[in-house]
């Protein structure tokens, strides 16, 4: 059977994103905030070498964040996500990956594993 799409022929297609496994569909946890808070995301390369990155979050919520990364991560990839601001650190996992963004990088959903509460230092 065809799929259908919403296109006509002067139309872009629709921007797709990538989800990790049926468990992250789910609905929202938490009320989800724009914030700017600095963050360090830390993980293995397949090589084995360890790559560490700052960058900033744009939207945070008590269960994880959105960031923009230069660096291309596979769903489900397991990262160390620092909050810079509060000096907490905290198990992560990249659930959500958009397109490649047209002035580079990619946004990811990220989603803290067993996290604190009072991760960010905000009340969420």
């Amino acid at each position: 059977m065809p799929v259908q799409t919403n296109q006509t022929k002067d139309s872009k297609p629709a921007k797709t994103t990538k989800v990790a496994g049926a468990r992250y569909k789910e609905s929202r946890r938490g009320r989800r905030m724009n914030s700017r808070v600095p963050v360090r995301l830390e993980w293995d390369s397949s090589a084995g070498k360890r790559i560490s990155v700052e960058a900033h979050t744009r939207i945070i919520n008590p269960y994880g964040c959105m960031v923009i990364l230069e660096h291309e991560l596979d769903l489900e990839h397991r990262v160390a996500l620092t909050n810079l601001a509060m000096d907490s650190s905290n198990a992560a996992v990249i659930v959500w990956k958009s397109e490649e963004r047209p002035e580079g990088g990619w946004e990811y959903g990220v989603e803290l594993v067993a996290p604190a509460m009072d991760f960010w230092g905000l009340e969420l």
